[in-house]
């Protein structure tokens, strides 16, 4: 149960979407625009001085979000928790929206809290472009994609492995561990989708892995190959990362989350083609 505030402070949790194109990632960096400065300086101008916001992920630049999960400590109090939403709405840009708001215990931390995080990768593999698709894909059509061959090729992922042909350069990480606990790689008609969902991610992760298995789908590597290349750790064979456009963190899992599934658990749209 959340805890009751003391001395006017309060811990609010966020359900966040953001469209990741004009920014340069999640986390709050020096010359360049981030999700979190931007909700941070709308949390100031409300509660009048500076707040920190701890988010569920650090989403790359590009990279966009359906349920990302954030809290802060609202030091005031004044404003009712589940308020916060619409409160902050009305002084963030267009491509940032709180979805909602609650109060939780002062020990509960949206990134140490969670117990996994999925994301989705879209493909349209369409000959022909699409405007609406866009931004929001990677447009592949050179080969054919087989979306069984590529979960075929994700299966064996699922467990405890070191993913370090998986990890790029310039993280903070010690290690490449991972939990991966579901994947999935379905079509919609001209939209192939990738899901994996893990106890976390490595820095730049799921786009090198969406790019290896693009070249297995396409019968470039086989899956022979994509196994040697994890299981070895040759991060010197995996050339080429999946564009930042195509992924999105789809939701954050927690025990006992204080906002309803209808909320957060499925709010990225798949594509509806027809014809």
């Amino acid at each position: 149960m959340p805890s009751s505030p003391s001395a006017g402070k309060q811990r609010v949790a966020l359900v966040m979407q953001y469209l990741g194109t004009r920014f340069h990632g999640w986390q709050r960096q020096p010359n360049f625009s981030s999700i979190q400065e931007e909700v941070e300086l709308a949390i100031a101008k409300v509660v009048g001085q500076p707040v920190t916001l701890h988010g569920a992920g650090r989403t790359d630049a590009g990279v966009h979000a359906a349920a990302q999960v954030a809290h802060f400590d609202d030091p005031v109090g004044q404003i009712p928790p589940h308020r916060w939403s619409k409160v902050l709405n009305g002084h963030l840009p267009q491509d940032i929206l709180v979805r909602g708001s609650a109060a939780v215990d002062s020990r509960w931390h949206a990134r140490f809290s969670a117990l996994w995080r999925r994301y989705r990768y879209s493909i349209y593999t369409d000959q022909w472009p699409n405007l609406f698709t866009d931004a929001y894909s990677w447009h592949y059509y050179r080969f054919p994609l087989q979306e069984k061959t590529m979960q075929a090729a994700m299966e064996p992922l699922l467990g405890k492995h070191h993913l370090a042909a998986f990890h790029r350069a310039g993280s903070a990480r010690t290690h490449s561990w991972v939990e991966v606990q579901e994947v999935d790689c379905y079509r919609r008609g001209p939209m192939v989708y990738l899901e994996i969902q893990a106890n976390g991610f490595l820095y730049g992760m799921v786009r090198l892995l969406v790019g290896l298995l693009v070249e297995v789908g396409s019968g470039q590597r086989s899956l022979t190959d994509f196994n040697n290349i994890w299981v070895n750790q040759r991060r010197d064979l995996v050339k080429y990362a999946a564009p930042a456009k195509g992924l999105c963190l789809l939701r954050v899992g927690y025990e006992n989350f204080p906002l309803p599934d209808s909320l957060w658990f499925d709010s990225q749209p798949l594509w509806q083609f027809t014809g």
